[in-house]
């Protein structure tokens, strides 16, 4: 069941492993303190190769909107500021807690790429079939995560309904663990729950949507999905990490922060933001090969409260 909150517009669900988070638009400048807590499970640390598994349709433009975001979170912070580095750098706030004898490193990096536009396992896929598509190839090895794209016209169980995309972890090996990320475009099929801002929302105020940085809605929203997803693997990737409220539903690093984007957010307006002069898009962080990105805030447990780039 969705945790729900009241006086809050839900704009769209994300499945958690096998549970479902609501995420809804906050006004951060009025909700109370949160209180997250370390439940002393492991946090994803060290090289982590990040392998992309595309199901479905995507061009080689649509590619490389992810490709480059995925390359751009520990990119040098050389590039133009605030950087899509600059807020994966936030992540490390959480590992002096949960290893505070021994402060542990992270970073990512760009791994395999596997296309499966053949729609192998047909255009209608069961949780249990995703989990099979990130258990193979490249995924077979230790120390990445595995992360599984679907296209416009590909159907998953419980997509739009109730989530927009899942992480979740199994063993691949006798004490071998895997983590693994589901996303999908939803630019087609519920665009109102998984693409805002780039889309009216299905419920709550109806303002105008913001241009999409690399225009194109539906992968736009992916990155927003896949960076929440992100965060909350590495700090929760196995169910006893970092979270807030009660294990079956919990809200994550990012998850927590929900329709916060830039300071000053409120329900229906995700904050101030960066604007493109040229194009008109909104955004918050910049990527490599002048890649413009619009992520979400991220939980800070240092000062309890949600942290943005602008």
């Amino acid at each position: 069941m969705a945790t729900k909150y009241s006086l809050l517009s839900l704009t769209l669900l994300i499945l958690v492993g096998s549970t479902i988070a609501s995420r809804m638009l906050v006004d951060s400048s009025t909700t109370q303190p949160m209180t997250f807590q370390y439940h002393n499970g492991p946090l994803l640390s060290g090289r982590l190769s990040i392998n992309l598994i595309w199901y479905g349709n995507f061009n080689p433009t649509q590619r490389a909107i992810i490709s480059d975001f995925v390359t751009s979170l520990s990119h040098s912070q050389s590039e133009s500021q605030p950087s899509v580095a600059m807020w994966w750098s936030s992540i490390g706030k959480y590992y002096p807690v949960a290893n505070s004898k021994r402060p542990t490193s992270l970073s990512l990096s760009l791994g395999k790429q596997v296309v499966i536009d053949s729609y192998s396992l047909g255009k209608s896929l069961t949780t249990k079939q995703l989990e099979a598509l990130a258990g193979k190839g490249p995924q077979q090895q230790p120390n990445s995560i595995n992360v599984v794209l679907t296209a416009a016209d590909v159907a998953v169980e419980g997509f739009c309904m109730s989530r927009c995309g899942t992480h979740g972890s199994g063993s691949a090996k006798p004490a071998q663990k895997l983590t693994y990320i589901w996303v999908g475009n939803s630019e087609t099929q519920c665009p109102g729950q998984c693409t805002w801002p780039f889309h009216q929302p299905i419920y709550g105020p109806q303002t105008t949507p913001l241009t999409a940085p690399n225009n194109d809605v539906g992968l736009d929203g992916m990155v927003i999905n896949l960076a929440t997803l992100l965060a909350g693997t590495v700090t929760n990737p196995y169910g006893n990490g970092y979270f807030q409220g009660p294990r079956d539903a919990p809200l994550e690093a990012a998850s927590a922060c929900p329709g916060v984007y830039g300071k000053g957010a409120y329900p229906g307006y995700a904050g101030n933001l960066l604007v493109d002069p040229t194009t008109g898009s909104s955004y918050n962080a910049n990527g490599i090969n002048k890649r413009k990105y619009l992520l979400p805030a991220l939980y800070d447990p240092k000062t309890e409260t949600c942290s943005t780039l602008v």
